[in-house]
């Protein structure tokens, strides 16, 4: 079999690969077996068929790994709508209570709030205003809600 069916055949079973794992890096991989394939069927040797399959691999993840697909993003779950459904949910605070802070903790407006059939804790964002109403959640730290004004969402 010529060698170049072999480097054809080699790329098409990393694409196939690629469908499973959903991360681009077989699929620059199977890009330069590819280009490797065609430098087998130009008529180099096989030496020089690797040096360029190898050179393509390493300036294709080069190139994947600085756009914006190969990069990864930091997703903070506990504010992804993604990732908790309550994210962008709304609720009614009736009363907020002042809590100074101690000891290097910040000042924060807190409740208690019935939301889901359940009584919840309840924490004012940074840039809410404490008011009996409607409220969005905009973040879930354990077991406390954190919310902001309905009329004001982020």
């Amino acid at each position: 079999m010529a060698g170049w069916i072999m480097w054809m055949l080699a790329a098409g079973v990393l694409v196939a690969l690629e469908l499973f794992s959903t991360t681009f890096y077989l699929l620059m991989v199977a890009i330069g077996f590819t280009v490797g394939g065609v430098a087998a069927l130009v008529g180099l040797d096989i030496e020089w068929q690797f040096l360029i399959a190898a050179l393509v691999v390493v300036a294709a993840t080069h190139i994947l790994r600085r756009s914006k697909f190969g990069r990864r993003t930091k997703v903070h779950a506990e504010r992804d709508p993604n990732v908790n459904l309550d994210i962008g949910q709304s609720l009614v605070v009736d009363q907020w209570r002042y809590e100074p802070g101690t000891a290097g903790v910040a000042d924060l407006y807190a409740a208690r709030a019935k939301y889901r059939g359940a009584m919840w804790d309840v924490e004012l964002a940074p840039s809410a205003i404490a008011q009996s109403g409607l409220y969005v959640i905009y973040e879930i730290r354990g077991s406390c809600l954190i919310v902001g004004n309905a009329q004001s969402k982020r």
